[in-house]
């Protein structure tokens, strides 16, 4: 690079370049612009901030509870168990009420089962047996109810047999009755309360109708058109599903109650009402499915006058709920405080501090005190309640501070 070439590129680190614009006088070019800027305009206005609502401050971080509790009574006469009133200490668990509970209403019952010896149900693949030889003892039956003992144990002359076993004696009956033991239990109800909060904005609420009125909950059933009444009868959940209860309640199933929160709270605190959802969660498509249905076991315990343990052991169908929440509360709050109403200056001044050097802070403070017994007429805003229990707290409530600005507009 020459000396020329040199001097030009150091002269050029100070000029100073500054953009020209060139106005074309053309209808066609300026009308697309024109539409171009509208299309613009239309799609920020209509679905950024009246579709998306994008200039709300958005909380997904719902904090919720759950206590459900469910009442009914029904009367059985069976074989197995005799007359019987059965009531929720019986067909509930658990009994405290949580967002998962079961609602038993079909029972296989094998009463005054003993430790000893028997034979293994022949329904069980892995207990077939031809001589003792195929009953190795000591080995448990795969999917079985005992340990083997080493005999094969055989029906008068038939070929084929099962291993005895040590188990609990007689082993389960395996047939299934095709009519719900409690099938009574479409009328039973179930209260499910459901308190939630939204931190970010210290907004909090609950499903249940903030009235005085006690036989509000004793008179009230739920509906779409009373979305505040939390009790609900369990024939109306289950056919909301699309599901037939006296089927599920021969085999089981497991629906899902998803309560949605869904709040805007720029509007009145009753405008954030609880919407429910009802779906049936297992296979519901084959009522022959291996993978549909909800069943377990469990027995209760005796001694008799030998002091002998023995026990009744039952295999419960029935319907399992699951209840989930979840929700998310949009609020304009801060936008609103700092730039569009009256004070907005104060709260601005609030929200963001300046750092200063020492001197000015020094004068600063110095002012401050001077000017603070004319700060003493600032009242705190008090909560506001709506019928829905809803609480906002004086931290962000724009209802109550933009009432001053709209009179004085």
């Amino acid at each position: 690079m020459g000396q020329a070439g040199c001097k030009g590129l150091y002269q050029s680190l100070f000029d100073y370049k500054t953009e020209k614009y060139v106005i074309a006088k053309n209808k066609k070019v300026g009308l697309l612009y024109r539409l171009l800027q509208v299309s613009i305009l239309t799609y920020l206005v209509v679905w950024v901030f009246l579709v998306k609502k994008c200039y709300q401050d958005t909380d997904t971080s719902l904090q919720s509870s759950i206590i459900t509790k469910v009442k009914g009574v029904t009367f059985t006469n069976t074989s197995e168990l005799g007359e019987r009133l059965w009531d929720v200490a019986d067909y509930v668990i658990p009994p405290q009420g949580e967002n998962v509970f079961f609602v038993i209403t079909n029972l296989v019952v094998t009463p005054n089962q003993r430790q000893e010896t028997c034979a293994e149900s022949a329904s069980v693949p892995d207990a077939l047996c031809y001589e003792d030889n195929d009953c190795p003892p000591g080995e448990p039956v795969a999917a079985g109810n005992g340990v083997r003992t080493g005999r094969c144990m055989r029906e008068g002359s038939a070929q084929k047999g099962t291993c005895e076993i040590f188990a609990w004696c007689p082993v389960e009956t395996r047939s299934r009755p095709t009519k719900p033991l409690l099938g009574e239990a479409k009328d039973f109800t179930v209260y499910i309360k459901n308190f939630i909060r939204f931190p970010k904005f210290n907004f909090s609420k609950t499903n249940v109708l903030d009235t005085k009125d006690r036989t509000f909950l004793k008179s009230c059933k739920f509906s779409p058109e009373n979305p505040y009444c939390p009790i609900f009868r369990l024939g109306s959940v289950v056919s909301w599903t699309g599901s037939n209860f006296q089927e599920i309640a021969v085999q089981g199933g497991v629906i899902g109650i998803q309560i949605e929160w869904d709040c805007d709270l720029d509007k009145a605190p009753s405008e954030c009402y609880p919407r429910y959802y009802f779906n049936r969660l297992d296979n519901r498509f084959s009522g022959n499915s291996i993978s549909s249905g909800y069943n377990f076991r469990f027995a209760k315990y005796y001694r008799d006058a030998a002091g002998v343990e023995f026990r009744t052991l039952f295999k419960a169908y029935g319907i399992r709920f699951d209840v989930m929440v979840n929700g998310k509360g949009s609020f304009f709050c801060d936008l609103v405080l700092i730039y569009f109403i009256k004070k907005s200056h104060f709260y601005r001044d609030k929200k963001y501090e300046e750092v200063r050097d020492l001197e000015v802070l020094a004068q600063t403070a110095e002012s401050s005190q001077q000017a603070w017994p004319r700060t003493l007429g600032l009242a705190e805003q008090p909560e506001v309640q709506d019928e829905g229990g809803a609480q906002k707290e004086n931290g962000c409530v724009c209802g109550q501070l933009l009432q001053p600005a709209s009179i004085a507009g």
